[in-house]
């Protein structure tokens, strides 16, 4: 399939119409890591206080050729205390979004989850993919296939919540979430299923606000008219799903990477429920991959910033 990035594409330039987020680059001491904040800064998306020990980062950008002249960097010891001093640049109101370096994710989320010191809020944090999946029509959320390994249906309340202000975000007004499971009727014997009627019945009684919901449903009458139209679903989610909710993390997983390795598709990521975005990238992620995480968490911080605007008397 051919892949033009058209969505990711036009992700980019929604966020470009908002002011650079001011973001703390946790431990960026490879050049991927750098090459992502710099050309994020170049493309007006972040504006990047890189966090790690100076004489690494140094020699990574000496190696790589990256020009890192003018950006502030802030020494740590260690990957340890650079996530540590990333979460206080978040806490001070020095930085509004969070960048994964070249340090393991359970690293930089230990310092974010810190019950004292980190970034807790009354929400459950989540991970949500967003997925260009070629000759489909827009970016599919899909949540959550990295954080939350076997969520029950209180924490999933939260999953739900977080992926619907995320595609408000992007610019969707209305979005349209799919509960998935393994089948579109109520077994008691799955409890996906259930936990689905009930999540849906939630949003009924405006425990979850600002989406549509439906399920359960299986993935293909979830986002296939077709497939809707032959199990006589009627529904304004069935066939065409923008936010995709897994059971659990192994089901989300071996959804995105099938996208990603079958379809073609290419995956930007980030965390939600927290004081602020968290920018999750991976070194196999291409560039504009990259550039499209940075994007999503600009759109997340503008809709803070209106949020705080309109909170002022």
């Amino acid at each position: 399939m051919e892949k033009d990035h058209e969505k990711f594409r036009r992700l980019v330039e929604r966020a470009q119409g908002h002011a650079p987020a001011v973001t703390a680059v946790v431990h960026p001491c490879d050049r991927v890591s750098l090459e992502s904040a710099v050309e994020a800064a170049q493309m007006r998306l972040i504006v990047p206080i890189l966090v790690g020990h100076r004489a690494k980062v140094e020699a990574a950008a000496s190696d790589a050729g990256i020009d890192i002249g003018g950006l502030e960097l802030v020494d740590a010891k260690h990957s340890h205390e650079a996530a540590t001093k990333a979460v206080e640049l978040v806490r001070e109101g020095r930085a509004e979004a969070l960048m994964k370096g070249s340090l393991h994710t359970d690293e930089l989320m230990s310092a974010v989850v810190a019950r004292e010191t980190g970034l807790r809020t009354g929400r459950r944090i989540s991970h949500c993919f967003i997925m260009d999946v070629p000759g489909h029509t827009n970016a599919l959320i899909i949540t959550d296939a990295a954080v939350n390994i076997a969520p029950d249906l209180k924490v999933k309340v939260d999953i739900v919540q977080n992926a619907i202000d995320l595609a408000h975000a992007m610019g969707v007004a209305e979005p349209l979430v799919a509960i998935l499971s393994a089948m579109e009727t109520i077994n008691p014997d799955v409890a996906s299923t259930l936990e689905a009627a009930a999540l849906c019945k939630m949003a009924d009684r405006g425990q979850i606000t600002g989406g549509v919901l439906d399920g359960p449903l299986a993935l293909d009458n979830a986002i296939s008219p077709e497939a809707a139209a032959v199990k006589k679903i009627v529904s304004p989610v069935a066939g065409c799903a923008n936010v995709l909710v897994v059971p659990d993390l192994e089901a989300g997983n071996m959804l995105a990477k099938s996208l990603s390795f079958l379809a073609g598709a290419d995956a930007a990521g980030i965390v939600l429920g927290a004081r602020v975005p968290i920018i999750l990238t991976s070194r196999a992620d291409l560039l504009l991959t990259r550039l499209a995480s940075c994007a999503v968490a600009l759109l997340l911080v503008a809709a803070r910033r209106a949020q705080a605007d309109a909170a002022i008397p």
